[in-house]
């Protein structure tokens, strides 16, 4: 690994620019409760934290072969009222404000589909990334490394260029079949290139830390 190859720094949303825990147990339990279903245990919220929400949907209802009123649940209930319980990262606004600084791509891979966009705009952060790949910008969501593939090839990059920074399987798993560098973050037990437990570890291994 040679950090001085890295051009463009790629974050995941969840787990990474925020932790969105608990405003994803609301949404899914909300949904889950309209169906008198019980609320998401923690295997299951480690699974759906991960996935797209399409993803999410046919793993919570297995059982059920028609999966067109849950996703009519969804449209209903609607994300955006859950977007407030979303805590921001310390550190990143800075962090962010210094990769632009130093010259770098900031780039954003997640798989959340719809809700981005408004996400990125309440918090402030919609004129800080250079890219945003959502799910519902590629054919395949992670860990299928079609979203870092699309900003290689928007940027002209090579795999050892990137360091994306993810917090789960499917991003370690996506980071290795693009062949990126990976950064595991708050989550040791991932393999990765290095592991970061705050903004400012990522600032420190670019040589970017004031």
């Amino acid at each position: 690994m040679n950090i001085s190859n890295i051009k463009a720094v790629v974050f995941d949303c969840d787990g990474v620019l925020f932790d969105t825990a608990l405003a994803n147990r609301k949404f899914y339990n909300e949904v889950l409760a309209h169906f008198d279903r019980p609320s998401l245990t923690d295997e299951q919220f480690a699974q759906v934290h991960m996935m797209t929400v399409a993803n999410a949907v046919s793993y919570l209802f297995a059982d059920s072969t028609d999966h067109d009123p849950v996703f009519h649940c969804l449209k209903q209930i609607g994300y955006h009222k859950f977007i407030p319980y979303m805590e921001m990262e310390y550190g990143l606004t800075q962090l962010l404000a210094d990769l632009a600084a130093h010259g770098y791509i900031r780039a954003v891979a997640t798989n959340r589909t719809d809700t981005m966009e408004k996400v990125l705009k309440d918090y402030g952060l919609d004129d800080m990334f250079d890219m945003v790949v959502t799910a519902a910008d590629v054919q395949k969501a992670k860990p299928h490394p079609e979203q870092l593939e699309k900003i290689m090839a928007r940027f002209s990059l090579l795999p050892d260029q990137i360091l994306f920074i993810g917090d789960s399987l499917y991003d370690q798993q996506a980071a290795r079949a693009a062949g990126t560098v990976f950064a595991a973050f708050k989550n040791p037990g991932l393999e990765a290139d290095f592991h970061a437990r705050a903004m400012q570890d990522i600032s420190r291994v670019l040589q970017i830390n004031k």
